[in-house]
């Protein structure tokens, strides 16, 4: 899947996306080629969502800046990185200095382009590396941005699998960022192709409850319209962002740092890489920021590879499909989010069904002859019974046996085939 997952991003990486716009359609749109049963939602600009109002649309058809000898330079055709995101619409003609109010790059990486937005205050700007900015001769400039700031909608998606149970398992991701590889067509592949696994399954514990949105805006209107239901259903909920490189793992906690969500990151990380990295509410910056919000206090952690921010090429060109996201990074996050699903629909409270330790041996699950060690399945088998007192959690008892939650399942199953113990649904 992880292959998949990066054709999908190269499918993907041109599309000039912001937080509302054309762009985030296109890229819907091909999205639901692959999930037929996501819902694309638009909505109005001027809708209100507690402190915030969705914005104006913003669409931009051309932008470029024509140096003193005609050439084009910092070309949106090029990269779409090269545009200040939500720049307003401007053709002029100014000296160097007075364009140079209106240039971004970033001394500290001379051969990127920075990506830079102002999406809630009017204003217009290009960006280009610091090389190239230092090299641009003395003279008169022509900038034009053929753009569009209009009443229109903002766009999300919304795609909700039904389980045997109304409770639910909430994954999210977003889709506003142009042209960067792990930030952002990492997490809208990933978990694309974990809503596909999950179609395919026909035994889901959990519904599922999963969204393609614009950071912030839309993380903050969706609360607003579904905060008392993801309240009451919510089991777990993981942010996803930053999760195809092929560096170490990573995760942000919730505010409180103890619920669910976080026991479960805490041993599903600690299984899948000893070298993963915590990172505490404080060094929050994804939609985390929202989920956990005083009053909202849902139990969603943020799970990446390399965290945004932590990584180098971050908000910069240099963050490229091949140098920094491969399929085998993909997969690796596929894996990892696979994972935390996993854990969270595994977690029980078996309750032991026979007083005292039932005998094994009658039941072909323990030897006849007493000759020293027993098969780890066995012991497996008994360290679970003696653990089922329908209070301690199967995730409780991974940590205690100091084994992945997900190896307790066949000594589980084992123990219901022969009534040993009940697990209330």
């Amino acid at each position: 899947m992880g292959f998949e997952a990066y054709e999908l991003a190269t499918t993907l990486w041109g599309i000039n996306r912001s937080i509302t716009g054309d762009g985030v359609r296109q890229t819907l749109n091909i999205l639901k080629d692959i999930i037929p049963k996501l819902r694309i939602i638009e909505v109005p600009t001027g809708t209100k969502a507690y402190d915030w109002v969705v914005p104006r649309e913003w669409n931009v058809s051309q932008a470029y800046i024509l140096n003193p000898e005609g050439e084009r330079i910092c070309d949106l055709s090029e990269n779409n990185l090269h545009l200040m995101g939500y720049s307003i619409p401007i053709n002029a003609k100014m000296p160097l200095s007075e364009l140079q109010n209106h240039l971004f790059s970033r001394p500290d990486f001379p051969d990127a382009i920075p990506y830079v937005t102002s999406y809630y205050e009017e204003n217009w700007g290009f960006c280009l590396s610091e090389n190239q900015r230092k090299n641009l001769a003395d003279g008169i400039y022509e900038v034009v941005i053929e753009s569009s700031l209009s009443d229109g909608s903002m766009t999300y998606g919304e795609i909700i699998l039904p389980g045997y149970s109304e409770q639910e398992i909430f994954l999210s991701t977003y889709i506003c960022h142009p042209s960067m590889a792990n930030n952002e067509l990492s997490g809208p592949c990933v978990l694309a192709k974990i809503v596909e696994w999950l179609s395919t399954l026909t035994d889901s514990k959990y519904t599922y409850r999963i969204i393609f949105i614009p950071e912030t805006i839309g993380a903050i209107y969706y609360i607003s319209q579904y905060l008392d239901i993801m309240k009451n259903k919510m089991v777990a909920g993981f942010n996803v962002t930053c999760i195809g490189d092929e560096r170490d793992y990573s995760y942000v906690s919730t505010r409180t740092g103890n619920t669910i969500v976080d026991e479960i990151t805490n041993h599903v990380f600690s299984k899948i890489s000893k070298t993963h990295t915590k990172y505490d509410w404080l060094k929050r910056g994804s939609d985390e920021r929202q989920y956990c919000a005083p009053g909202v206090d849902l139990p969603v952690a943020t799970i990446c590879r390399s965290k945004f921010h932590e990584f180098p090429e971050y908000h910069t060109s240099l963050d490229t499909l091949g140098d920094v996201v491969t399929p085998k990074g993909l997969s690796g996050g596929l894996e990892l989010l696979k994972r935390c699903i996993e854990a969270t629909t595994l977690i029980s409270y078996p309750s032991a069904s026979v007083l005292c330790e039932p005998q094994l041996s009658k039941r072909n699950l323990y030897p006849t002859i007493s000759k020293g060690a027993k098969p780890q399945s066995t012991q497996m088998i008994k360290n679970i019974l003696s653990l089922s007192d329908g209070k301690t959690s199967t995730l409780e008892m991974a940590v205690r046996l100091n084994c992945p939650i997900w190896d307790l399942r066949n000594s589980l199953d084992t123990l219901l085939e022969y009534n040993l113990i009940r697990i209330d649904i």
